[in-house]
């Protein structure tokens, strides 16, 4: 793969992240979703793109190009969905983007399982890190994921994500200007996953804001795994909820429950129609 080009499967403007993340309801933010992917979740929404690699290579000129058009459409921020893997391309096209007059907040939308190497060469060009932490349980995160040691991964790499831009500040318009948000989605009949995931993340900051997710939708192979075939139950969600205030947390966000007229569908023009 060329060392300047990055395959990209969608971008536009952008409503269902947080809302600190989007603004009002004609703002957006300005997301841009990369193909490919360094996990291989069993359940990923998006496999369109993470796994099965739909998209269309661009230069990084016509990155930042796409970054700066965004900006100009009014979106509030800069929404890098699944960036990871083409991390250093992103580097050089942030560099440039900010040089060309990008002003707004950049975000790195992952799923934490990176090198603190990588991270640190981001420093100054990412604004919000919004990682996902996806299992505190190693054996699930093999099992569904096919990581191995995912959570000791995932907590150095959202440690150097809190180093670098501290906890989450708000601007004076409702929008985040700079910090974290940890998102963790709750699994069926996985709940031990929830509680030991909550555990350790407590243990960097019972200040973290926290995105807890209960949308879990059994798409692509899930239907291979019967303890995860199916949506999460109010009761499980209830469960991790209570536990979440329990063990000390008090900011962030709950998402709501899945719905397939949602799924994202990458063959369209506009997946989220």
């Amino acid at each position: 793969m060329d060392r300047d080009l990055v395959k990209i499967s969608w971008y536009g403007k952008y409503f269902w992240e947080e809302p600190v993340l989007i603004g009002n309801k004609k703002q957006g933010t300005g997301a841009i979703f990369f193909s490919g992917c360094n996990l291989h979740c069993v359940f990923c929404q998006n496999y369109q793109i993470s796994q099965e690699g739909l998209g269309k290579l661009y230069s990084l000129d016509e990155l930042v190009d796409i970054i700066i058009e965004l900006q100009c459409q009014g979106a509030v921020t800069i929404d890098l969905v699944s960036p990871t893997i083409w991390g250093k391309q992103i580097e050089k096209a942030l560099i440039n983007a900010k040089r060309k007059g990008l002003k707004i907040p950049v975000i790195w939308n992952s799923n934490a399982y990176e090198q603190v190497d990588d991270l640190k060469r981001l420093k100054g060009l990412v604004d919000i890190y919004l990682p996902d932490f996806k299992y505190g349980d190693d054996k699930i995160a093999w099992k569904y994921s096919r990581a191995k040691n995912y959570s000791a991964v995932a907590l150095q790499s959202i440690k150097e994500m809190l180093a670098q831009v501290g906890i989450l500040k708000i601007g004076s318009n409702g929008v985040a200007q700079k910090g974290v948000i940890v998102r963790h989605l709750i699994l069926p009949n996985n709940l031990e996953n929830s509680f030991l995931s909550l555990r350790l993340l407590s243990k960097i900051s019972k200040d973290l804001m926290i995105s807890l997710m209960s949308q879990y939708y059994p798409v692509y192979k899930a239907k291979e795994y019967p303890e995860i075939n199916r949506k999460l139950t109010q009761e499980e969600f209830t469960q991790v909820y209570n536990y979440f205030k329990k063990i000390g947390f008090h900011s962030g966000w709950i998402q709501e429950g899945g719905d397939d007229n949602l799924l994202p569908d990458f063959q369209k023009k506009n997946p989220f129609k």
